[in-house]
């Protein structure tokens, strides 16, 4: 796996530009954003910004400890974020629009299927989010224990136009 290098925020702040030309109201609502990636490598990141652009996926799912981590705060319903491809180059600007926090077996099949990743069932969105979690934990000595709260999110893409929902 390769690291990821540092976002774009450059051309995020340009994105995040020509989309608030467009949608002004948008600045009314949630005038702030992050700039993030998905997975922990280049590869992860390409492999799910790829399904975001597809339109297969509109759902992530996080450890809360994570945003404690980053010192971020958890997104909130109307949030924004920029996802950026494995080069740190931003593709999309996402909306959060359902969050929910829960242990890890509270995953549901709705949810696994709008995560769009794996073949969509909620087994193998349990196996991978496992995986996942446990692996980037112990990157940072820490052991991943399934009571560990899990937020829950669903997203629409809202810019670029030719992609949004």
């Amino acid at each position: 796996m390769t690291a990821l290098p540092e976002p774009d925020r450059d051309a995020a702040a340009a994105l995040w530009s020509a989309y608030l030309a467009a949608h002004p109201e948008a600045a009314e609502l949630a005038p702030e954003y992050d700039v993030e990636f998905y997975g922990d490598s280049v590869e992860l990141a390409d492999e799910l910004i790829g399904l975001v652009i597809a339109g297969g996926k509109r759902a992530t799912a996080s450890l809360v400890d994570e945003f404690r981590h980053e010192s971020q705060a958890l997104p909130r319903i109307g949030s924004h974020w920029i996802a950026c491809d494995g080069r740190g180059v931003p593709r999309v600007v996402q909306r959060s629009i359902d969050l929910r926090i829960g242990p890890i077996e509270s995953v549901d099949d709705a949810f696994a299927w709008d995560e769009g990743e794996g073949d969509r069932t909620r087994a193998d969105w349990l196996d991978g989010h496992r995986r996942y979690f446990t692996r980037t934990l112990a990157a940072r000595g820490v052991v991943f224990d399934e009571s560990q709260p899990v937020l829950f999110e669903r997203f629409l893409v809202v810019w670029p136009p030719e992609l949004a929902d």
